[in-house]
């Protein structure tokens, strides 16, 4: 018996041993939406929102817990920037299961905030619809009578992590984007 005991310490010190060893700080990994910002892929996460039903659906639809956080509503508007969800259009990724969002002031740019005011658009005529990849087509369409938008008043804490230019990085094991962060 002694033995065995003195073998099993032995292998679990040989095991931890050869363990990789974490060089620098620790990471996690998060899901990435896809979404569109000034015509370009871009790839965020959704970190907290400030309705409940928004969190709750985020946080079934990215398998990653997103954080109800009632207070953002109340954050400045000058401190917001924009984020369009399509309730209907072309199929797609987007959370009702249609197009990929769109962002406006991308990193880099004025205006940029990861906290995004939610702006819901539903095209007029479906038969019509089709991708949209900025702020200005989607504000064009507006302007054409094309789509409309409402904004409920969600804000939702949505940051880049991989855009034109940024510092990003994309892992596309499987279908599931995910991207590896710092802590």
């Amino acid at each position: 018996m002694k033995k065995l005991s003195l073998f099993i310490i032995a292998a679990m010190v040989v095991l931890t041993a050869c363990a990789p060893q974490q060089s620098g700080p620790a990471k996690a990994e998060l899901p990435a939406g896809k979404a569109y910002a000034e015509g370009k892929e871009i790839y965020f996460v959704h970190t907290e929102a400030s309705d409940a039903g928004v969190a709750e659906k985020l946080t079934g639809m990215m398998k990653s817990p997103v954080i109800l956080v009632p207070a953002l509503a109340n954050v400045p508007d000058e401190a917001l920037a924009n984020v369009y969800v399509f309730t209907n259009g072309p199929a797609g990724s987007g959370p009702f299961g249609f197009q990929p969002d769109v962002f406006d002031n991308p990193p880099g740019t004025d205006g940029y905030s990861p906290l995004r005011r939610l702006n819901v658009i539903a095209w007029v005529d479906e038969s019509k619809a089709r991708e949209l990849k900025s702020a200005a087509e989607v504000m064009d369409a507006e302007a054409a009578g094309e789509l409309t938008i409402e904004q409920p008043g969600v804000v939702i804490n949505m940051p880049f992590v991989v855009w034109d230019g940024g510092k990003g990085r994309k892992n596309t094991r499987d279908t599931n984007t995910k991207v590896r962060v710092p802590l």
